[in-house]
């Protein structure tokens, strides 16, 4: 199963930071079972929120060459507070370096003026078909989902980012 945990890209600045918002509800599955009596989104979905911020960062700095992003790295992981259902955490990238096959970050998750996580992580980027060249069609694929996606993620910004530069 794969959680989808960023809702909106409320601005990026190419190569350098993302600003993503995820609204968390009490529809979502996992917040039965954590915890029935006391639902809040789990710390590893939290620091997930962080990846998925950097990643769509990566993307659009290097135009969507690589299908995969994976988290290489987690350090200096922070849980400050909870987030419980009704909340909207407001997640910030800094990107440290993005080369060609890793990238580092420096991240905050925060809601309602209160930091919630912060962390400093790596990720590894790379193609299926460096491994296989058979698989460059089911990079194809994923990068047009990929590219469809955040076309819906950015779409309330007006295709501009805060900057005014426009978004890829």
């Amino acid at each position: 199963m794969k959680f989808v945990l960023i809702d909106r890209i409320v601005s990026w600045e190419e190569g350098r930071t993302l600003t993503a918002v995820k609204c968390v509800s009490l529809a979502e599955e996992y917040l039965a079972d954590h915890f029935p009596s006391f639902p809040v989104l789990p710390g590893v979905l939290l620091l997930e929120g962080l990846v998925e911020a950097a990643g769509w960062l990566v993307r659009a700095t290097e135009d969507f060459a690589h299908s995969m992003i994976l988290l290489a790295e987690a350090r200096n992981v922070k849980y400050k507070s909870f987030l419980a259902p009704g909340s909207q955490i407001r997640y910030v990238v800094e990107a440290k370096a993005i080369d060609a096959q890793s990238s580092s970050f420096a991240g905050t998750g925060v809601a309602d003026g209160q930091t919630i996580i912060e962390a400093r992580f790596k990720l590894r980027h790379f193609n299926l078909s460096e491994r296989d060249p058979a698989l460059a069609a089911a990079d194809a694929h994923v990068v047009a989902a990929l590219k469809s996606r955040y076309q819906l993620l950015i779409q309330f910004q007006g295709g501009r980012n805060d900057h005014g530069h426009e978004s890829r």
